[in-house]
């Protein structure tokens, strides 16, 4: 008797669960955020006329739950002029994943740009992030700076409209004093042999052919992220900062490399000057490094697919209760 009722009242607690997860999961379709051209109204809280400030650049959080939150923390108390996040935002392009990324964004105090990334555009995420985001590409300038903010999210190259686009927009950056790029996939991997590809650009005659342009338009500096590690350098006459630290998996255990960060960038009349915040990091052994990401992926699963889980596990526990407790219990009195 004790076990009849005990599966009767699991039963009638996984068929709320069951009704409640659906509830939620309709929920939470009909209340996605009401959120379009977000960098076009992000643009519109720059003060252009500003001719010394600061801005944050990072890049790689890929729906990183704790560092990436700490990040946002620290970001707000730098009070930056804006700050633009060199893509992977997400770790893939479903709407569910973009909803915990606007979730965390909405406690930066300051303007936040962001840049597509190539993660962003997995799953048909591409059309999700011009619903949200607004523009693939865009421009715009503060004092004596112009800024670019590019597509390459395909890995290989700039589409012909974009890369003429490209060309338009560096002949007006002459008219500044300086020209900043933004980018998700480097041109190059700096780790990799000279003429080989990495994890950067896949077409390395169309890298070369931009890289010529930033060397010829007198680019400032090139900000990528795509590598989850810090990286600066020259690339022909272009310097270049792969800033891939804001919370996804960092991609090996050089300290000098493999570390969560973010940049402060300073804008003034003495020139820019770039400063690397870091952040807390796992330690460097491969145990703690492997922990850690798991731990990362299997959090950010719950915190954003919670509903679902719920979901699934009461409905195979009810079709187990009706198919094998209730068919048993069936049998024993039909036998009895």
């Amino acid at each position: 008797m004790t076990e009849k009722i005990f599966n009767k009242y699991l039963a009638a607690t996984a068929s709320l669960l069951f009704f409640f997860a659906i509830g939620m999961k309709v929920y939470l379709i009909l209340t996605f955020p009401k959120i379009m051209d977000w960098n076009y109204y992000q643009l519109k809280k720059i003060d252009p006329a500003k001719d010394e400030f600061t801005f944050v650049v990072f890049g790689d959080n890929k729906n990183s739950t704790k560092t990436f939150d700490n990040l946002i923390k620290k970001v707000n108390k730098e009070d930056p002029l804006f700050a633009i996040d060199v893509g992977d935002l997400v770790f893939d392009g479903q709407k569910d994943r973009y909803r915990l990324f606007l979730k965390q964004i909405k406690n930066s105090t300051n303007p936040l740009l962001t840049v597509i990334g190539n993660h962003e555009i997995m799953d048909n995420g591409r059309g999700n992030y011009y619903d949200i985001f607004g523009r693939f590409y865009y421009a715009f300038s503060a004092g004596e700076s112009y800024f670019i903010i590019l597509d390459d999210a395909n890995e290989k190259n700039l589409d012909p409209w974009q890369f003429a686009w490209l060309k338009k927009n560096l002949q007006i950056g002459q008219n500044y004093k300086h020209r900043f790029v933004f980018m998700h996939v480097p041109l190059y991997d700096p780790r990799t042999a000279e003429g080989r590809t990495g994890h950067s650009l896949k077409n390395l005659r169309f890298a070369k052919r931009l890289n010529d342009l930033f060397d010829r338009s007198r680019v400032t500096m090139l900000f990528t992220s795509h590598i989850h590690a810090y990286f600066r350098g020259i690339w022909g006459k272009t310097p270049y900062i792969i800033t891939g630290g804001a919370g996804a998996e960092l991609a090996g255990d050089n300290p000098n490399h493999y570390f969560y960060h973010y940049l402060t960038v300073q804008v003034s009349d003495h020139g820019v000057s770039y400063k690397v915040i870091k952040l807390n990091s796992p330690d460097f052994n491969m145990f703690d490094r492997i922990s850690h990401d798991v731990w990362m992926y299997i959090y950010a699963f719950f915190a954003i697919h919670i509903y679902g889980v719920v979901l699934f596990l009461s409905l195979i526990y009810l079709t187990a209760y009706f198919l094998f407790i209730k068919l048993f219990a069936s049998k024993k009195s039909g036998a009895s």
